[in-house]
């Protein structure tokens, strides 16, 4: 009787997710382009490991490298700067994968662990500074991008102890479990990578550079600050959903780094708090002036419910709704 093997469930779950990201959300570039590398990933893994089609055992371990070499672009392009021609150097990897299957092939116990493990460590060292290091996100997902890639970069470093696993079984004598370690762990790895990919909040608007705060305050970080809530005030510019570091930078004619550590310094906020506590003001006179949550949040500059609830919560300190019963 024919079974479907888990990378093959894995894979199908992830097309679907693919194609409702490509059809439905509209939504193109390098995190489809990531999702679909999971899902291929996933059918070679079955091919090889459970119905032992003839040619992708070779495939299997070429793919793989694809895979963190494809996340690290995806988070560099979508939250750290445009695309640029440098980014095709990270082909390097699956390259260098080929050449050790031709030459070396046991070099490549050693290639892909250390690939997973590489972008892991600087997806997830980036992502741990925080939204102001995200200038190309939007700005009402707050710090939820950060903890996404963050997860992501575990999930690549975890993987790599699948390797470890199978040397473990080996020395054991116990290889025949082999092909359920990798099912398994590679299967739980890809859903993570690609589901996530999914999330709306990994989203951005065009934009460029990043972020590190400083010591003392100086004159000039409090005239930058100064001049942004001149600006806030004046043109509202918080209530646009699609706002990012990077375009506040260029209406204020400051760089990225150098905007992001002023708010940092004189508010004690990265820029995305900054920005929605302001949102989150406008929020509240738009329900105070009777209009439901729903208009409030739309009015307010965020695009999804979840963000609205989870800054209003964390600025407010209640709900939404709540806050409204406690004004009527």
């Amino acid at each position: 009787m024919p079974s479907l093997p888990i990378p093959l469930i894995s894979s199908l779950v992830l097309g679907f997710l693919l194609l409702r990201m490509w059809l439905v959300d509209r939504r193109h570039g390098p995190l489809v382009l990531l999702l679909a590398l999971c899902a291929v990933q996933g059918v070679i893994i079955s091919m090889a490991q459970h119905y032992r089609v003839p040619g992708t055992l070779v495939l299997q371990p070429i793919i793989a490298t694809f895979v963190p070499a494809m996340a690290w672009v995806a988070f560099q392009t979508t939250a750290v700067r445009n695309f640029q021609r440098s980014d095709l150097v990270h082909m390097a990897g699956p390259l260098l994968a080929v050449g050790a299957l031709v030459t070396q092939p046991y070099l490549l116990d050693t290639l892909i662990p250390a690939l997973f493990v590489g972008y892991g460590i600087a997806i997830l060292w980036r992502s741990l500074k925080g939204a102001d290091a995200l200038p190309r996100l939007r700005l009402d997902a707050g710090d939820l991008p950060g903890r996404i890639w963050t997860i992501i970069g575990v999930a690549l470093i975890g993987s790599a102890f699948t390797d470890v696993l199978i040397v473990a079984v080996q020395i054991l004598g116990a290889a025949h479990l082999q092909p359920w370690i990798i099912s398994i762990y590679s299967s739980a790895m890809l859903l993570v990578i690609g589901a996530l990919s999914l999330s709306g909040a990994l989203e951005n608007a065009p934009s460029e550079e990043d972020e590190t705060p400083e010591q003392e305050i100086t004159e000039l970080d409090t005239q930058i600050v100064a001049r942004l809530d001149k600006l806030m005030a004046g043109e509202q510019l918080y209530l646009n959903p699609d706002l990012t570091l990077s375009r506040l930078s260029r209406r204020l004619i400051i760089p990225v780094k150098q905007l992001s550590t002023a708010i940092n310094k004189v508010t004690g906020e990265n820029v995305s708090r900054y920005i929605n506590a302001a949102r989150i003001k406008a929020a509240q006179d738009a329900l105070v002036a009777g209009e439901s949550v729903t208009n409030a949040m739309l009015a307010s500059g965020f695009n999804t419910k979840s963000n609205f609830n989870r800054e209003f919560l964390r600025v407010v300190g209640v709900a939404p709704s709540d806050w409204r019963s406690g004004q009527a």
